[in-house]
C-alpha cells in the first residue's frame, strides 16, 4: 500500500509564474517506509513538503496522502499528518510543557493519551518541561518539536531539514529516533541538504531545481554509476583540481574531503595519469580507486 502518491505535481511563484519551484514531479512512498529527499537549499523541498501538507495549493498535477487528496481533502489530511518545518516554529514564549499540551488540544487529545509513542524523544527534554521554548539549544528544539508533531498520532510524519544546523551528535541522536518511530508503522519523508544521511533512508528521491533525478534505495541510486572514481591527493590540492579538470582522460574531479574524486573516462590509464600529474609539478601523489556514493551520483545526475 502506497502512503503518498505524487503525480506530476508542480508550483510556481512570481506575478507570471516565472520561478519554477517544482516541476511535474512524481514518485511513491510505500505505508511504513523511511523516504528522504535529498538536494540543496533552493531545490524545491520545502515547496513540495508544504504540498503535501496541504500548506500551499499545487499549479497543476495532483498529489494523496494516506489515500486523500491534497486539494480535495485538505482537512482530512491535516488530521493524520504530522509536519516539522525547517525552521523552529513553536511557541518561544511558551514553555516546553505547554507547547506539548496545546498542540495536543489542538488535535482533540492528551499527552497522556499518546504518550507512548513519544516518551523516548520526551523523556531527553522533560527536566526542562518548565523551561521557554525559545530558550532551548537547537537539539533541544528540535526534540520538542519532533514531540509536538508526533502528539497525536499521524500516519505519516513530514520532517523538512530537520538537522540543519545542528550539531553531530544531535544528528545521530535524531536518526536514531526516527528509526524506532518507523518501527512503529509511521511513514515518515524527510528532507536533507546532507548526502550522508542518504544512506539512513529505505528510499531516496534525489532533487534539484525543482526535479527530482532519480530514486530508489542508495544502493541502487550508486550501483547505476558506472563509470570508474579516483581518488587523488596531493601536497597541492588547489593545482591539483585544475590539472585533472584539464586532463583528456578525466571526464570530471571535484573536492571530496581529503581527496579530489576523479571520474574517469573509458579505457584510461592510470600509470599515464600519474606521470600527467608528476609532469604538472604535483607532488606526494596519492591515486586510490573507490567506490561511488550518493554524491558522485548526484553530481553525475546534475550534468547530464
Amino acid at each position: 500500500m502506497q502512503s503518498v502518491i505524487v503525480n506530476n505535481l508542480s508550483k510556481s511563484y512570481g506575478k507570471k509564474k516565472e520561478i519554477k519551484a517544482v516541476k511535474e514531479i512524481s514518485f511513491e512512498v510505500s505505508k511504513g517506509e523511511l523516504f528522504g529527499i535529498i538536494g540543496p537549499d533552493g531545490a524545491g523541498k520545502t515547496s513540495l513538503f508544504r504540498m503535501l501538507t496541504t500548506l500551499l495549493l499545487p499549479d497543476a498535477g495532483n498529489a494523496a496522502v494516506d489515500g486523500s487528496d491534497v486539494v480535495k481533502n485538505y482537512k482530512d489530511i491535516r488530521k493524520k499528518v504530522g509536519y516539522m518545518p525547517g525552521r523552529f516554529s513553536l511557541y518561544q514564549d511558551l514553555s516546553v510543557e505547554e507547547n506539548l499540551n496545546f498542540f495536543a488540544t489542538i488535535f482533540n487529545t492528551t499527552v497522556q493519551h499518546n504518550y507512548d509513542l513519544i516518551k523516548d524523544i520526551y523523556v531527553q527534554i522533560e527536566p526542562f518541561k518548565t523551561r521557554k521554548a525559545g530558550k532551548l539549544s537547537g537539539g533541544m528544539k528540535q526534540k520538542l518539536a519532533l514531540s509536538c508533531a508526533l502528539i497525536h498520532r499521524p500516519v505519516v510524519l513530514f520532517l523538512d531539514e530537520p538537522t540543519t544546523g545542528v550539531d553531530a551528535v544531535s544528528r545521530k541522536e535524531f536518526w536514531e529516533m526516527l528509526k524506532h518511530l518507523k518501527q512503529q508503522g509511521i511513514t515518515i519523508l524527510v528532507s536533507t541538504p546532507y548526502m550522508d544521511e542518504a544512506g539512513l533512508c529505505d528510499r531516496i528521491g534525489l532533487m534539484q531545481q525543482g526535479k527530482i533525478l532519480s530514486v530508489g534505495t542508495p544502493a541502487e541510486i550508486t550501483g547505476a554509476f558506472k563509470e570508474t572514481i579516483l581518488g587523488v591527493k596531493s601536497n597541492n590540492m588547489y593545482q591539483l583540481l585544475k590539472d585533472l579538470n584539464a586532463n583528456d582522460e578525466v571526464e570530471d574531479a571535484y573536492s571530496f574531503g581529503e581527496y579530489h574524486h576523479t571520474v574517469m573516462k573509458p579505457n584510461f590509464n592510470k600509470e599515464t595519469l600519474q606521470q600527467y600529474l608528476e609532469q604538472k609539478g604535483n607532488k606526494e601523489l596519492v591515486i586510490q580507486n573507490t567506490q561511488p556514493t550518493v554524491e558522485d551520483s548526484f553530481m553525475q545526475l546534475m550534468k547530464q
